[in-house]
């Protein structure tokens, strides 16, 4: 017998934003379902909470908020004489709610560590056409906003742009729970000022000053919570530790590992389906990664059982971050001083002792443009019309260089 709708209207108590409504039956089915609620076990943030202990929330938390704003968006939207059906307002809705069901454990850092031939938006997309099956076609629509092509265009750049309603929640969800004041943005105002114009999501010439303070906000989140330097290096632990794991796999080495693991880093001649890898990727979470990093910590390989250690007691790399590369001389010293006092090989000393890059810029010319609208109609990229931020700073794209190394040497 099927469940009565009345039943389905839930308000969630968001601490971000208080109560949240869930706009539609099959919204609170998907919410209910296997796949989505996985999300709860998710980190939004990775391992920024070795930096910022309040910064546990999870994909859950963020997707619910992100469908809050949505919901908001589309009714200023139609406030302002736009169509939008409400087939379209629940087949957005439902885009939205699965753009982040693809990520895996420790969300962005593990992404095609674990899964190497897929990006979190492809498994997403995945997810989407196998959901799409159980609940008989309900999904398609949302599928063809998801991956751009209705016809309506401002519908998926509400799910994906630059200003879409995934990075309005992340800022102001990210901001709130590591306390990093700098990333609050006016996410109301902003989506109070979104208009459309030729089939594209456009910002009021009034809402420009929020819009600086948006750019300015996810620049100064990206350097201080995102790519902060110990994040980088707890990060780099756990890459190495994965690195580690598939050489010992190569070698055919003996070591715990979860069925689920298992079937994605140890070779295989079969050629697994689609379904096959969806079933085994939604059975992992950061509890398992946390389950294995403590049997890893008690196996006799030496880099695997001080890798795993070192991260479980938060023992993180020594790192320095500078603008140029290092010198050769340098990482070889550390390379020859870390060899000798953990009497590892050349190979096993590279785990400890590396270098590389990182890179970001605030915001991008050529993808996807904020575009601001005046009240003659005409738009102007928001690079063309800021006359208070230097937009060739916030637009190029900064490389740092940084170098690890333990700390005890």
């Amino acid at each position: 017998m099927k469940e009565n709708w009345q039943n389905k209207k839930k308000i969630v108590n968001d601490p971000v934003y208080g109560f949240i409504n869930i706009p539609s039956e099959i919204v609170f089915d998907i919410i209910e379902h296997k796949y989505f609620q996985r999300l709860r076990r998710i980190k939004q943030l990775g391992l920024t909470e070795f930096v910022y202990p309040g910064a546990v929330h999870t994909r859950f938390q963020h997707t619910l908020g992100a469908i809050h704003l949505l919901n908001s968006a589309i009714n200023g939207l139609k406030a302002k004489g736009h169509e939008i059906t409400e087939v379209e307002e629940e087949a957005v809705t439902l885009a939205l709610l699965l753009h982040d069901i693809g990520h895996g454990p420790f969300s962005h850092t593990l992404e095609k560590v674990i899964l190497e031939d897929y990006s979190h938006e492809q498994l997403s997309l995945l997810f989407m056409n196998e959901l799409n099956e159980q609940y008989n076609g309900k999904l398609t629509l949302a599928i063809s906003i998801f991956k751009n092509e209705y016809p309506k265009k401002f519908l998926h750049q509400l799910i994906s742009s630059q200003l879409d309603m995934d990075r309005l929640d992340y800022l102001s969800r990210d901001s709130f729970y590591t306390g990093v004041s700098e990333g609050v943005v006016s996410s109301d105002r902003i989506i109070k000022m979104l208009n459309i114009s030729n089939d594209q999501l456009v910002v009021e010439a009034k809402g420009i000053y929020s819009i600086e303070k948006f750019l300015i906000a996810r620049w100064l989140m990206y350097w201080q919570v995102y790519l902060h330097k110990t994040v980088v290096s707890a990060e780099q632990l756990l890459l190495n530790i994965f690195k580690r794991v598939r050489e010992l796999i190569r070698n055919n080495e003996n070591m715990y590992l979860p069925d689920e693991l298992a079937f994605f880093l140890k070779p295989s001649t079969k050629k697994y389906t689609e379904k096959e890898i969806l079933e085994n990727f939604s059975c992992i979470d950061d509890t398992d990664i946390i389950v294995s990093l403590k049997k890893w910590s008690n196996e006799k390989d030496k880099v695997l059982s001080t890798l795993s250690l070192n991260i479980l007691h938060r023992n993180l790399y020594k790192i320095e971050i500078q603008n140029t590369p290092f010198e050769a001389s340098r990482i070889e010293n550390l390379l020859l001083a870390t060899s000798k006092k953990m009497n590892f090989s050349e190979n096993e000393t590279g785990y400890f002792v590396f270098t590389n890059h990182i890179s970001k810029n605030a915001y991008s010319a050529f993808d996807d443009k904020i575009q601001i609208v005046y009240k003659d109609g005409k738009v102007v990229d928001v690079a063309d019309a800021s006359d208070m931020l230097n937009m060739s700073v916030l637009s190029k794209i900064v490389h740092k260089y940084f170098l690890c190394y333990p700390k005890e040497i």
